[in-house]
């Protein structure tokens, strides 16, 4: 089994924001070592997530952001015990989870027409690590 492994950093303005890292992903697959396989990106921060959604309209991720604020709020309407206030960026990242697998063909990434990788920052601004491993045979 062949391995590759790279990182790059993600810089986010504001609390919360999903920021589009796909062409970042793609390019790290293009120039790797596997032609067919799977890619594994990691987001090693308890307040940040990583998925995979839309990516024509922009309004799709508004629109999650926005949910995942009533699931889980700031602050008051829950009494939440953490002392950083940011339980709920914790929450969040949870919910979206740290990790995506993307399979590779002829050295590139099988999204389907509409889809991207996004960083899902929910406690910035802030810079932040994104892994990328690469596994094939």
């Amino acid at each position: 089994m062949t391995v590759d492994l790279a990182s790059f950093t993600v810089k986010t303005p504001q609390r919360e924001i999903f920021v589009d890292i796909t062409s970042k992903v793609s390019n790290i697959v293009s120039r790797g070592s596997i032609s067919e396989g799977v890619c594994r990106v990691f987001v090693p921060h308890t307040t940040a997530a990583v998925t995979i959604n839309e990516n024509a309209d922009p309004d799709v991720r508004l629109d999650i952001i926005n949910i995942l604020r009533e699931i889980a709020p700031q602050a008051g309407k829950v009494q939440l015990r953490h002392g950083e206030g940011n339980a709920d960026a914790h929450l969040k990242s949870s919910i979206v989870g740290c990790c995506q697998e993307i399979l590779i063909h002829e050295k590139s990434l099988l999204l389907g027409t509409w889809q991207g990788i996004y960083f899902c920052e929910f406690d910035g601004p802030r810079t932040r690590q994104v892994h990328v491993q690469l596994h094939g045979e």
